[in-house]
């Protein structure tokens, strides 16, 4: 059986054998792999190997920093299939979605963050004193330090390289900790950045659970800088208390009950291809997807018509077949969490419009961790299933009459992540994207992301902003130079 293994100061750490557990495929629920479970001894090693790289990987000039990271992409393009092979084992998800999505857009974080950061600058001012003569001030970017970067299993290898490039390229150092669901694609990354020229030490991985295990020693760690975080809000809550004892800087993408928002007279077939992605991408397993449609009543048939048209077409099979459009949720664990909500929906009075269920798909299939593309009608902003989040291939479609219901219902939420406005009358596509409480509004569109704009939410959806400028604020602290001239 192959193992995955802790990185640690630029080496593989041979695993202890009885501090493993399961890598388990959620598409068939066979075990693919061991992972060696990071102790704390082990947690300490890495944090320190972070510390001894730092000040030799932030001396290094901006220009060498850039370009190992543009070393890296090149090599994981060279490697392309196999990240996109290692994705499929961890999460189940279709390859044409690994390849399309996943490994693509990390080849894009890489490059994108390096071109920002190689063009980054400060503002500087100069200022007239009284009674004569000038000071010149200035800022200069200094690294955050030892950065603990702790990613998600919906999106590994997207929202790894999301954090770990603008980290690396500010000069930091980082120690990730990946999933326990989906540790492969952390652990090829660090044999990419070895060979693109990055220092030992500089990029480390320890592998485990949350509270008690890696995770909770790696953020409650007195040599960490700042945590860097995606993942439910309830985890989020536990890092922060972690992070607080040596008030360190988080940033926190957490969980999102995201609401999408359908006038009369939107384009409805765009509108229901968007709501198609929206709802389903992923299994619904994107801190982004819309589990909350409100509808305008006079097209409320018309777009849910189409929408369990659409929803009966997804395809879930195997995840290698090109064909399969959908796949599995990432564990037994969290599918019996996604069927509890169907159950709370039919006892709250929900009419299931199609799925609702577990499918029967054959072969090792059946021992996967599938649930059916499902859509509700008849549930209100008081139920449980549209008040919490659920993170699963559902929606629940509520009708409303005018603009101001409209706003209220979508912002009737303790999260705050994401939402879409579909309508052509561009002034108030406009207007009711500003007025939504969240990080990011969306116009006819979904998931339609630049790399340089901010990134993140607000309430129980998170805290800061990551993303072009944005993470450069995050990944370094700005020292202000005055000088009298």
């Amino acid at each position: 059986m192959m193992w995955i293994r802790n990185f640690v100061g630029g080496e593989f750490v041979d695993p202890d054998e009885n501090a493993g557990f399961d890598d388990v495929n959620p598409a068939t629920g066979q075990v693919h792999a061991r992972i060696h479970e990071a102790s704390p001894e082990l947690v300490d090693r890495a944090v320190i190997a972070a510390r001894r790289a730092l000040p030799a990987w932030a001396r290094t000039p901006v220009p060498e920093r850039v370009a190992v990271l543009r070393r890296a992409a090149d090599l994981l393009a060279e490697r392309f299939d196999e990240f996109a092979a290692a994705e499929v084992a961890d999460t189940g998800k279709p390859v044409t979605q690994a390849r399309e999505l996943d490994v693509a857009r990390a080849l894009s974080n890489l490059r994108t963050f390096a071109d920002v950061v190689a063009t980054a600058g400060l503002e500087s001012f100069l200022t007239d004193l009284p009674g004569g003569g000038q000071a010149l001030n200035y800022a200069v970017r200094k690294p955050l330090g030892v950065v603990a970067v702790i990613v998600p299993w919906n999106l590994p290898l997207l929202l790894l390289t999301w954090k770990v490039a603008p980290a690396l390229a500010c000069g930091n150092t980082v120690v990730v900790k990946p999933s326990e669901e989906t540790p492969a694609t952390a652990t090829l990354l660090a044999e990419v950045l070895a060979e693109a020229g990055l220092p030992s030490g500089a990029y480390n991985v320890v592998h485990g659970f949350g509270a008690g295990s890696a995770g909770g020693h790696l953020s409650g760690h007195p040599g960490v800088d700042g945590v860097t975080f995606t993942g439910s809000s309830e985890a989020g809550i536990h890092v922060m208390r972690s992070a607080a004892a040596r008030v360190r800087p988080v940033s926190f993408e957490l969980g999102g009950k995201n609401a999408a928002i359908v006038f009369d007279d939107a384009d409805l077939a765009a509108t229901v291809d968007g709501l198609t992605r929206s709802v389903f991408a992923n299994t619904g397993q994107v801190c982004l997807c819309t589990e909350r449609v409100y509808v305008q009543r006079s097209v409320f048939a018309d777009v849910a018509d189409g929408l369990v048209e659409r929803a009966r077409a997804l395809r879930m099979g195997s995840p290698l077949d090109e064909t399969t459009t959908t796949g599995p949720l990432i564990s037994r664990t969290h599918r019996d969490k996604v069927l509890h909500y169907f159950e709370l929906a039919r006892r709250a009075g929900a009419e299931v419009l199609t799925g609702g269920g577990v499918p029967t798909l054959g072969g090792d299939l059946d021992s996967g961790s599938w649930a059916e593309p499902t859509l509700w009608t008849g549930l209100t902003n008081v139920d449980a299933p549209v008040r919490e989040e659920i993170f699963g291939p559902v929606a629940a479609l509520i009708p409303f009459d005018t603009e101001d219901e409209a706003v209220a219902l979508a912002n009737d939420t303790d999260y705050g992540l994401a939402a879409s406005v579909w309508t052509t009358d561009l002034r108030r596509g406009h207007r009711v994207a500003q007025a939504m409480n969240v990080g990011i509004s969306w116009v006819n569109t979904w998931f339609l992301r630049d790399l340089r704009s901010p990134f993140g939410g607000v309430g129980l959806s998170g805290l800061g902003r990551e993303g072009g400028a944005s993470s450069l604020h995050f990944y370094t602290e700005p020292t202000n130079v005055c000088v009298r001239l």
